[in-house]
């Protein structure tokens, strides 16, 4: 009966672990997305990619689509962004400026 209390107890705190470390999943993740307005939408899906939005940024895990793609998948979702990283590294201009051009 310890035993079994002690697995439970270890259980609970890594489930709050967890879920304490689940608020700041949504300011980092291996792409990074911040439309130019704040999306309504707490999390939108492109291609089997889930985004979870908060704070004006909206982020995923990775994917198996080309990066650029995934830059305009979530551009036809959210629309114009200002900004655009991938695994911590951001879109130059150039790269940005045609990820929203062919979005649209």
């Amino acid at each position: 009966m310890t035993r079994l209390l002690a697995i439970a107890a270890s259980f609970a705190t890594s489930v709050l672990l967890l879920s304490a470390t689940a608020g700041h999943a949504q300011t980092s993740g291996y792409y990074n997305a911040t439309p130019a307005t704040a999306p309504t939408k707490t999390s939108v899906i492109t291609a089997g990619t889930l985004w979870k939005c908060g704070d004006g940024v909206c982020v995923a895990n990775k994917s198996t689509q080309r990066d650029p793609i995934m830059c305009q998948m979530v551009v036809k979702r959210l629309g114009t962004l200002t900004a655009f990283s991938v695994g911590g590294t951001a879109f130059d201009a150039d790269a940005l400026a045609k990820c929203n051009a062919a979005a649209s």
